[in-house]
């Protein structure tokens, strides 16, 4: 494919050959040190460096320049990154041969076990071109691999020169010997991130060696038969939980079901497997099925079902308000129905309040300015930000909830999926789910709803059709129960909601929109002392924008 490229395939295959000659260079250097394969290092390092500039004004030239296939922009893209690290590569062996001058002696090396990592290196190199030539998935692998192994040889090595500085045998040497045998395990970071841009252009979309090893264990476990490049793996962006999400799809048959892979911290996806099975007990069909899921660590993996339609807030924009009206009518009968199903009549104190102050340090690194200090107008104070959540979380432990429902736990209206075709609505990303207030879920989804990012006059107007809809359904479903203490609550998690959200909102006006009707509603609920739940009335038109 780089043949396709003028100069590209020609410059590529010089860079790698240089690097491969830069490598030989320096484990010729480390056995027997000359002045001439001293200077040979350095003088070839320029020659590197102007090599990968070239090939990176070529790939921003070609894409910027050029209209590709989605096949030669994965290759450029892998090309570029590939580049840039072999370019690191050359650099750490001139760093190595530096080091050499600072011990005593150059035999003094010989103490510790590099040699073999130093061939596997230079031959790890010469495979990378007949991989991207013929997208061998094992060689690319097999690329990602050279990591673990300098990473063990460093740590043995690591380990044997710890022994001799506890005891302050030749400190100097063992010093340089280590920062020697660190360049080298930093080579392999570089070669797995090669090895991951290779499995980019074979897989077609940017994964890392862990989580391929991941999602292939997942799909040989639920039944999948054949290699992963048999599917189609399509990365989903714009989760904020730093997991990874993708949808995968068997190429060979499109008839076989389709499922989503998650790969992240071993404690949210080890509860997000328990959600589902919960929710799958008590509701069947409502959210994905767990296909398989395994642990690896400190991460862990799921492969479960992928539900067809689309996410909610994509009706609000659809031309037809007539798919909207069905949308939330179904939505509202799901939600009233999971709620009476798994209603528990206990008293249960809230923690709305208390999340907004977990989240205050992440708040201010967005927006260090939202937070208010104390102010006054004459002989009026005007309370602090923080006085005022304080203030507010005396007033939630006042006034819990009178019962719990299984809650969703991140309710935001892009985790609701309805099928037009079945006339159904989906949950989706459930890590949060338990037994909690259900206005939690409430306020979020309407906060959610504000946040959508529509502002001409016609979608504003839609997502406040959808806000008032489910304010009025949760409001009538707490008359209907008895829920005396609803608008209170429901005024603590939507002043709560604004201000955690501005940490996703790099919008400074609409952080600040957020931010100010958060003040406002927590300033209403703490200016008079709350006695009984008739001496609030939450605000609706706080959520038109």
């Amino acid at each position: 494919m780089l043949k396709s490229f003028e100069g590209l395939d020609e410059n590529f295959r010089f860079l790698i050959m240089e690097v491969q000659n830069q490598i030989k260079a320096t484990f010729q250097f480390l056995l027997e040190p000359t002045p001439a394969t001293y200077d040979k290092i350095f003088s070839k390092d320029d020659y590197i460096d102007n090599l990968k500039n070239v090939i990176e004004n070529k790939c921003f030239t070609t894409l910027n320049q050029t209209k590709l296939a989605p096949d030669q922009m994965k290759c450029l893209r892998a090309v570029h990154v590939i580049s840039i690290n072999l370019e690191r590569i050359g650099d750490y062996c001139v760093n190595i041969a530096k080091q050499m001058g600072y011990l005593s002696t150059p035999r003094f090396l010989e103490n510790f076990d590099y040699k073999d990592s130093f061939l596997k290196i230079h031959d790890t190199v010469s495979e990378i071109l007949p991989v991207l030539q013929k997208a061998n998935l094992s060689g690319a692998l097999s690329i990602c691999r050279m990591e673990d192994e300098l990473d063990t040889m460093y740590k043995e090595n690591f380990d044997k020169i710890m022994i001799h500085l506890r005891i302050g045998r030749n400190v100097e040497d063992h010093i340089t010997s280590l920062f020697i045998i660190r360049y080298m395990e930093r080579i392999g970071d570089s070669l797995l991130n090669i090895g991951e841009a290779l499995l980019f252009v074979i897989i077609g979309e940017r994964i890392k060696i862990q989580q391929f090893q991941a999602l292939q264990r997942n799909l040989n476990k639920s039944g999948m038969q054949g290699d992963v490049t048999d599917v189609d793996f399509q990365g989903i962006w714009g989760s904020r939980s730093g997991c990874r999400i993708a949808r995968v799809e068997e190429k060979k048959s499109p008839q076989a079901r389709d499922s989503i892979f998650k790969e992240g911290n071993l404690r949210k996806i080890r509860q997000e497997k328990i959600n589902l099975e919960c929710w799958n007990e008590i509701f069947p069909g409502l959210v994905p099925r767990v296909f398989s899921y395994q642990e690896d660590g400190e991460n862990a993996s799921l492969l479960t079902e992928f539900l067809s339609g689309c996410t909610l807030d994509e009706t609000i924009f659809n031309p037809d308000r007539e798919i909207l009206k069905n949308a939330l009518f179904i939505f509202e009968q799901t939600v009233q129905h999971i709620w009476e199903q798994t209603m528990s009549e206990h008293a249960l104190p809230t923690n709305m309040m208390r999340q907004a102050l977990d989240r205050m340090s992440s708040i201010l690194q967005v927006h260090p300015e939202l937070m208010r200090p104390a102010m006054g107008i004459g002989s009026i104070a005007i309370p602090s930000a923080g006085e005022l959540i304080k203030g507010c979380m005396d007033i939630e432990a006042r006034f819990p909830a009178p019962f719990s429902v299984f809650i969703h736990g991140d309710f935001n209206i892009n985790n609701v999926i309805y099928s037009h075709l079945d006339q159904k609505v989906y949950f989706i990303d459930l890590y949060r789910s338990q037994h909690a207030d259900y206005v939690q879920d409430v306020s979020v989804f309407l906060v959610s709803n504000f946040r959508l990012p529509a502002f001409d006059r016609e979608s504003r107007k839609r997502i406040s059709e959808t806000i008032t809809s489910f304010y009025k359904f949760a409001r009538n479903f707490a008359r209907a129960h008895g829920d005396e203490s609803f608008d209170i609550r429901l005024g603590l998690g939507v002043a709560r909601s604004f201000y955690t959200s501005t940490r996703f909102e790099l919008n400074r006006a609409f952080a600040h929109a957020m931010y100010n009707r958060c003040l406002f509603l927590m300033e209403r609920l703490t200016e008079h002392e709350l006695k009984s739940p008739a001496d609030f009335s939450f605000p609706l038109e706080i959520l038109n924008y």
